[in-house]
């Protein structure tokens, strides 16, 4: 294990349920990995931007020239992209927000799914260059959404496994803090998610 990336997305710095057990899980991994580069990257301290037109043009154009004349605002998609191609083990902590990923999440994944750097079209479809890669989802919700009634509105987990999957990371395991919002899950929602930290297959 060379480099491990751990996304942070909450804007709730300590209040987050989904960074604690983000931190908790970094903990574990550097004990396990202690030779391991760990690089954390914070989309809400960061202030990860959406694409513009010409981040657009500079990391999708086919026109060596438009893309040269675009280079500088391809720089931080480059960076991102060059970081997670660069870890074996990505870690996403997100919180669920009206059932779907916050706008920073979907911003960081829209600047690193690029055709030529993490998938690639091919004749029958579509091949992922971000292979043999693992991945950890930490999603903190308000609601319990693993399973009941509500579970058929999570649009987290099943989007961000097709992204991932999309990509060539195939190999997805999950943390939920859930129920936070709910008097009879939240005070077991942290302590029970610490626990699934411990039996993940690191």
């Amino acid at each position: 294990m060379k480099q491990i990336l751990i996304i942070l997305v909450s804007p709730k710095g300590s209040d987050s349920a989904s960074r604690k057990v983000a931190q908790n899980l970094s903990a574990r991994l550097e004990a396990r990995y202690p030779e391991a580069k760990i690089v954390h990257r914070d989309l809400a301290k960061d202030k990860t931007p959406h694409l513009d037109y010409s981040t657009i043009k500079a990391i999708s154009s086919k026109d060596p020239a438009e893309v040269q004349a675009n280079k500088e605002s391809a720089r931080l998609s480059d960076q991102l992209t060059d970081e997670l191609l660069a870890s074996d083990l990505l870690v996403i902590a997100t919180p669920m927000w009206n059932f779907g990923i916050p706008s920073l999440l979907k911003a960081w994944i829209d600047h690193v799914i690029r055709a030529g750097r993490t998938f690639n079209y091919a004749e029958n479809g579509v091949v992922g260059l971000a292979k043999n890669k693992r991945a950890i989802l930490v999603l903190a919700s308000g609601g319990v959404f693993s399973e009941g009634p509500w579970k058929p509105s999570d649009f987290v987990e099943p989007y961000l496994r097709l992204i991932l999957g999309f990509i060539g990371i195939g190999d997805i395991q999950t943390v939920r803090v859930e129920g936070t919002n709910i008097p009879a899950f939240a005070e077991s929602a942290l302590p029970n998610a610490k626990k699934s930290v411990e039996t993940l297959k690191l």
